[in-house]
């Protein structure tokens, strides 16, 4: 696990330390951190993460798109070959998403290759909040929606993921945590 970190160090790093602590909360995407760099200081990690969920919200939809398609798929190929980044490792592993049988490992390919055909990006879902059966009635309601709705609710999955990583990461505000060095 990742050191905490304080609120008050990221409000007063330096700007490659700011980005450089908020690298693994959003996937692959270290532009997001770059995005709220001058809305410094944050009076919460809430703050902090509203604002950064507004960098990404304010995206145009190919942009977005692209976005989300830099996330891999829920036991997918990457997860079987453990090519992803380390949170969404852990994430998946919480429903050992990397070892299903070879049955329901076609089950879960079926309906990647299903929404992704469909939509465009891969499904993400906020795992920690589900269970695998949870997972898959969500994956099939939302194969249901049209694309709009399912580009905010992709939008609305990644906020959570996202604040339970931040929430992981960032000390209460009373400044708990150890500073990174800079």
């Amino acid at each position: 696990m990742t050191a905490r970190i304080s609120l008050q160090h990221l409000n007063t790093c330096e700007p490659e330390a700011f980005c450089a602590a908020l690298a693994d909360i959003w996937e692959h995407a270290p532009w997001v951190a770059r995005g709220v760099l001058d809305q410094r200081p944050f009076a919460s990690a809430e703050a902090l993460h509203r604002a950064m969920v507004g960098v990404v919200a304010g995206l145009g939809e190919p942009e977005r798109v692209a976005f989300y398609a830099g996330h891999p798929e829920l036991a997918g190929e990457d997860a079987r070959r453990g090519t992803m980044t380390a949170a969404s490792v852990d994430e998946q592993g919480t429903l050992a998403l990397d070892r299903l049988d070879g049955q329901e490992a076609s089950r879960w390919d079926e309906l990647n290759h299903a929404y992704r055909t469909r939509f465009g990006f891969p499904f993400i879902l906020c795992i920690r909040r589900h269970t695998r059966a949870s997972a898959l009635l969500a994956f099939r309601q939302r194969l249901e929606h049209d694309r709009a709705t399912e580009l905010a609710h992709t939008l609305d999955e990644i906020a959570a993921i996202t604040r339970l990583r931040l929430d992981r990461l960032v000390g209460d505000e009373a400044g708990q945590g150890t500073p990174l060095s800079s």
